[in-house]
């Protein structure tokens, strides 16, 4: 065994995968191609005897069994989930972790109930702050044995997108991705998406579970008035980052296939840039622009390509004016979380 390494941690990173970058030829994601991370063992659930309890700061808590939940209104929808350390994570001193380049992403069709219904059924409370979500997976914390949990302000679990979800891809969830219920929050980080869920606490107070209050963080500098200031952010809703998947020849020219990541957000425009020179536009294909929470899909054609080795990258803007930041400009984040810099991408050219 590596020195500094437990017996855990090399467990985790053993059952943990991205997504074959060639799996973006399809739409949405083959669900044995999704990419998949597990804080803790696989718990292994008993869908006859599961149920999920509501609870906390509400007029009428709730136990509903997965058949009750599938006969509640439902909704379908293609969301990408992409981990908050897709990007070029680095492998912290005596810590196993995934190398993130940019496989850490899936597309698939999930469905399930709207959580805005339920917590109006259950009816909150006045005080209420945080809806806090619980799964069954569990590991040792503090030396204490512990749930993984992450929690919504209450207003986003409202007024968001927010879903209990119990099919990916038209079958039913599999153990791997959170059977029988998981949480789905379209737009924000994997981590979020709480799996193989059980409860739903409504609180008062914040929430400060490992993977929240001290694990996901952002530590990013501001300059203010010519000094840098530390703040440090909570990882919640996806960055704005465009990455260029595949280049192939088409007779005397090439095609520049690429990806688009964001949080809901409209798009405004996608850019190329072959070496050195001027940025210059590429199409976005309108058919997956119409899927708010799923990948766009980009293509650029590339006349003129002379033999040898060339350097390509693509940046992304938003409607509201957000720009895909570069590498340099990424200088002041301390954190290997949340890396959405532009991704040069080299190729040859025979």
């Amino acid at each position: 065994m590596a020195e500094g390494i437990s017996l855990e941690e090399l467990q985790l990173a053993a059952r943990n995968h991205g997504m074959p970058l060639e799996a973006l030829r399809w739409d949405v994601t083959p669900i044995g191609l999704h990419y998949l991370l597990t804080h803790y063992d696989i718990p292994d659930v008993d869908p006859t005897s599961w149920r999920l309890e509501i609870d906390g700061l509400v007029e009428r808590p709730l136990s509903l069994s997965l058949d009750e939940l599938r006969a509640r209104p439902s909704v379908e929808a293609a969301v990408t989930m992409e981990c908050a350390g897709n990007g070029r994570a680095r492998v912290e001193p005596h810590v196993v972790s995934q190398p993130w380049l940019l496989e850490a992403v899936g597309t698939a069709q999930w469905r399930g109930t709207p959580v805005a219904g339920l917590l109006e059924e259950a009816r909150i409370e006045d005080g209420a702050a945080e809806v806090l979500f619980t799964g069954f997976d569990r590991g040792v914390e503090g030396g204490e044995e512990q749930a993984y949990a992450r929690s919504l302000p209450l207003d986003e679990a409202f007024a968001g997108d927010a879903i209990l979800a119990y099919e990916v891809n038209g079958v039913p969830l599999p153990p791997q991705h959170g059977f029988p219920l998981r949480l789905l929050v379209p737009g924000w980080y994997g981590v979020s998406n709480v799996k193989w869920l059980s409860e739903i606490h409504v609180q008062e107070d914040r929430y400060l579970g490992k993977y929240q209050a001290r694990w996901y963080r952002t530590l990013k500098g501001e300059t203010v008035n010519g000094e840098v200031k530390w703040k440090e952010t909570a990882i919640s809703t996806l960055h704005l980052k465009s990455f260029i998947a595949r280049v192939s020849r088409d007779g005397n020219r090439h095609k520049v296939f690429g990806i688009v990541l964001n949080d809901g957000t409209p798009i405004k425009s996608v850019e190329v840039r072959v070496d050195d020179g001027p940025w210059q536009p590429a199409t976005l294909d309108p058919a997956t622009t119409a899927n708010k929470y799923s990948w766009k899909q980009f293509n650029y054609t590339w006349n003129g390509a002379t033999p040898g080795e060339h350097t390509l990258v693509s940046r992304v803007t938003d409607v509201t004016g957000k720009v895909q930041p570069t590498t340099e400009e990424l200088e002041v984040k301390k954190t290997f979380l949340e890396d959405n810099s532009q991704h040069p991408r080299k190729v040859m050219i025979s």
